[in-house]
């Protein structure tokens, strides 16, 4: 297999394209505020209960700058929102890169945008986990599987694409993005980058301990077998 490796890449992205999936959505009421205000053309495209909040959010602003992921992919979601974002689009849009010709050729073709920056934080495994009396199949139904894998694409291409995974972080990347003319720097993606990581192998370490203590018996006893 012939790896991409890259020479030419931007210090400076201007975030044009955003893709915003959030468990916990502390902070976008003034996140998304400040996206479109620092880039008033930008587009948000997002899923479910976050598509919804953003829609409150921008009110009249949302039909020019908020987009549903199924709208853009073609692909309606799936029943109980088990996949949502898990598209060519969206990862051709993640990891295509700026200077491959190739990528563009297939962006152009696909008609898909290159995704600038991805707000995303996930299902609340450790926090269901941690309540009394939780059951494994409680616990499996709050494994994140779109959300990991978005924040992974986006963390590899800090290249060019800003994965963003902590709320705290939003009021400084809003303030480099206002300071910059709408863009966001190498090393902030870099910084995010690093944190992303930690983010999704934390998640990760926490469903392995979970299972890793449960007795198939205690498994067996959650369903009715047939």
């Amino acid at each position: 297999m012939a790896l991409n490796i890259v020479r030419d890449i931007d210090d400076l992205v201007k975030v044009k394209h955003v893709l915003a999936s959030v468990s916990d959505k502390t902070g976008l009421d003034s996140f998304i505020p400040a996206l479109v205000r620092i880039n008033p053309d930008v587009k948000i495209y997002s899923t479910g209960g976050t598509y919804k909040a953003i829609r409150e959010i921008l009110g009249d602003k949302a039909d020019k700058n908020l987009v549903a992921v199924s709208d853009y992919t073609g692909q309606p979601e799936m029943q109980g929102g088990l996949v949502k974002t898990l598209d060519f689009k969206i990862y051709l849009g993640l990891l295509s890169e700026t200077y491959n010709d190739a990528h563009q050729a297939d962006l152009k073709r696909t008609s898909a945008v290159a995704i600038d920056m991805v707000v995303v934080n996930l299902y609340p495994f450790r926090e269901t986990v941690a309540k009394e009396g939780v059951t494994p199949e409680m616990a499996r139904t709050n494994i994140d599987i779109g959300g990991p894998c978005m924040v992974r694409a986006s963390a590899k291409n800090y290249l060019r694409v800003a994965s963003v995974t902590d709320p705290a972080d939003y009021a400084k990347i809003a303030d480099e993005l206002s300071a910059n003319g709408g863009a966001i720097s190498l090393a902030t993606r870099f910084a995010l980058m690093r944190k992303a990581f930690a983010h999704t192998a934390q998640y990760d370490t926490a469903i392995a301990a979970f299972f890793g203590a449960t007795a198939p018996e205690t498994v067996r006893g959650t369903y009715c077998l047939h």
